[in-house]
């Protein structure tokens, strides 16, 4: 994934205080990595520390040092910075002087200015285009808000997944997407949910069709945005199931590990009151209240007892 340079420019140009210079011909080049780069070194000569489609950003460090080569060496340094990145952003409100238009224009590397001194400029355009640069994909579930979760039910179609999520609103819960939830990794701890842009704030359900469920339950039922926190997963009935909650294993979502329980499906089972207890049990688990573990460590210790007192005996 990329995001243009005037897509930059257009989206957040005026909170950067951005504005171009030079280079308009290369403004559809692509940024591919959303950390900038400040490339004194390559200034320097040493061009292996560039790395290619990233915002080159040119602070008071860069221009002084710039200042102070001859001519032709300047506009060496300049252009072999220019041939490599996305673009150049003179920052500090500085005016980028004539070697620097002159290269972007002969690289057809757009040449932008900003207002903002440089720490502030480079924190602000890293977090949007770590947000824009996000690893994304889609999957076929429903993702519900409930008690403040992000819960992710899935399984396979057919199941009964929207259905679970209607009664889940049913019960003053909030949706936040049906069907398709397009999720993104925006951290490497944190991944977020969203639906489908035709699909926001609606669900299919067989034998009724599609509902505006913000028209039906109030603009409180609904929630744009969430992280995901959590992870049901619908499966059918086959009597294996784990009965103690303690073989849990992780759910894998863009290399981000989120727990995972498999609720078995038959029918007379309240599957939405079991989701809502799941969530209601990790919620007291990440509080350190771990029902499961509490039990099996007082069978343990009962079962530990009993043999004591059963060789007591004996003897």
């Amino acid at each position: 994934m990329t995001v243009a340079v005037r897509e930059l420019l257009d989206t957040v140009g005026a909170a950067l205080q951005l504005r171009l210079v030079a280079g308009a011909r290369g403004l559809d080049r692509p940024i591919a990595l959303p950390r900038l780069q400040q490339p004194g070194l390559a200034l320097a000569g040493y061009l292996p520390q560039l790395k290619p489609d990233r915002v080159q950003v040119l602070g008071n460090s860069e221009m002084s040092y710039v200042g102070t080569l001859p001519a032709e060496q300047a506009r060496a340094a300049v252009l072999g910075v220019a041939s490599a990145a996305a673009c150049l952003v003179v920052t500090n409100g500085t005016p980028p002087p004539a070697l620097l238009t002159d290269s972007a224009e002969a690289a057809a590397v757009p040449l932008l200015s900003s207002g903002l001194p440089t720490g502030e400029f480079i924190r602000t355009a890293s977090a949007w285009l770590e947000e824009r640069l996000a690893p994304e994909t889609q999957l076929h579930g429903d993702l519900v808000e409930m008690h403040g979760l992000g819960v992710l039910i899935l399984g396979k179609s057919g199941i009964g997944k929207s259905e679970v999520a209607l009664d889940l609103v049913s019960s003053g819960h909030r949706l936040v997407a049906d069907d398709v939830v397009i999720v993104r990794r925006i951290s490497p701890t944190m991944v977020r949910g969203r639906a489908a842009p035709l699909l926001r704030h609606h669900m299919e359900l067989r034998g009724l069709g599609v509902i505006d469920v913000e028209a039906l339950f109030g603009t409180l039922a609904t929630v744009d945005e969430l992280q995901i926190d959590y992870v049901v997963e619908l499966i059918e009935w086959s009597g294996s199931a784990d009965r103690t909650g303690l073989n849990a294993e992780p759910y894998r979502l863009h290399d981000v590990e989120l727990p995972l329980a498999r609720i078995p499906v038959r029918p007379g089972r309240s599957n939405a009151v079991l989701i809502e207890t799941a969530a209601r049990n990790h919620l007291l688990q990440r509080r350190g209240k771990h029902g499961a573990r509490g039990f099996s460590e007082r069978l343990d210790q009962e079962i530990a007892q009993r043999r004591a007192r059963r060789s007591g005996g004996a003897a």
